[in-house]
């Protein structure tokens, strides 16, 4: 029993993420992942795995997840069509974001993380072996478990422990975006006072208001900034927010792009004393937001969206572009109609 026990490595190495020594083995390489691909006859779908599934950094090697790319193949398989997925976004690992975004109220983190959300970098000093009692004890710790957990990846040492980190990919940042809308509307339904001064705003059409109390949430919440996405990404944004915070609004009916006139409207909302509102929300790029209220205007009436809530009964429509730029927004009428 002497000799085997003799026989057994006493001293085993711990191989960090950052180190250099089998970093290729943490998950498929690219060229791993291209001749994957062509075996599958996928290699058609190779930029969208890539946007979604790669920009992990291990040691000096730029990694996919492997989880995600089996996924996903698997998928396309029975599916061609099918768009990428969160295959993270139910694991209860997830926790972690929920931790970072619940540390805004310090203003330094709120802004780091809009960085993060906007594609940039931050620097930290990471420590990767904390014990699970030190996990949550500072948000200095937070930062290291994100990154050691995969939902920060490094893009090189700036000095010593200091690491400048990244969001790797599209499915980690919807993570941080869904768990950002989710912290809104908890603060949302804490401040009802808030919530009922912008719904009794929209529904008297008094657009200066809404563009108030709106702001306010801007202000408020973690915005995206313009490096990362796209300008439809943004709209997606800034729609969620507005439509997390008016479907804290139990009497009134609200619908995310329902089917109306010739195509789908961003917002419609029955409220309970039979008005109709219809809202489009633009994201001005160039930070016009006047010009973006009127394309948002002509919009809803070109594709005639009220005729929905009209074959609804509502007997009053308001018609509402809001446009927003950061944390800035307008809110323009075109009036309402009544018959």
């Amino acid at each position: 029993m002497r000799k085997v026990y003799a026989k057994i490595p006493r001293n085993f190495n711990i191989m960090s993420i950052t180190d250099v020594e089998f970093d290729e083995y943490f998950g498929f390489t690219d060229e791993e992942v291209k001749k994957l691909l062509e075996d599958y006859e996928l290699s058609n779908h190779y930029e969208s795995i890539k946007n979604w599934y790669d920009g992990y950094h291990f040691g000096n090697v730029d990694v996919y997840c492997p989880w995600d790319v089996i996924c996903h193949c698997r998928k396309l398989l029975a599916d061609p069509a099918i768009e990428p997925q969160n295959y993270w976004m139910n694991t209860s690992s997830n926790d972690i974001v929920k931790k970072i975004i619940e540390k805004t109220d310090n203003l330094t983190t709120k802004r780091e993380i809009e960085r993060l959300v906007a594609g940039e970098e931050i620097i930290k000093e990471l420590h990767q072996e904390l014990t699970y009692e030190e996990m949550y004890t500072s948000i200095d710790n937070i930062w290291s478990v994100l990154f050691t957990t995969g939902y920060l990846t490094q893009r090189g040492r700036a000095e010593g422990n200091r690491f400048r980190l990244v969001i790797p990919n599209m499915e980690i940042r919807n993570i941080y975006t869904s768990q950002i809308m989710n912290w809104l509307k908890a603060n949302v339904a804490k401040d009802g006072e808030t919530l009922g001064l912008l719904c009794d705003a929209l529904q008297q059409g008094n657009a200066p208001k809404v563009e108030e109390y709106f702001t306010a949430y801007l202000k408020k919440t973690i915005s995206i900034r313009d490096t990362f996405a796209r300008k439809n990404l943004k709209e997606n944004f800034f729609h969620g927010i507005l439509l997390g915070i008016l479907g804290m609004k139990e009497q009134w009916a609200v619908f995310s792009n329902r089917e109306a006139g010739d195509g789908y409207s961003d917002i419609m909302i029955e409220t309970d004393d039979d008005t109709g509102i219809i809202i489009e929300v633009k994201y001005a790029h160039d930070g016009d937001l006047d010009v973006g209220c009127k394309e948002a205007l002509k919009q809803i009436e070109d594709t005639r969206y009220e005729e929905e809530l009209r074959d609804e009964g509502m007997e009053r429509i308001l018609k509402y572009g809001i446009v927003c730029y950061k944390k800035r927004c307008k809110v323009s009428i075109y009036g309402q109609s009544d018959e």
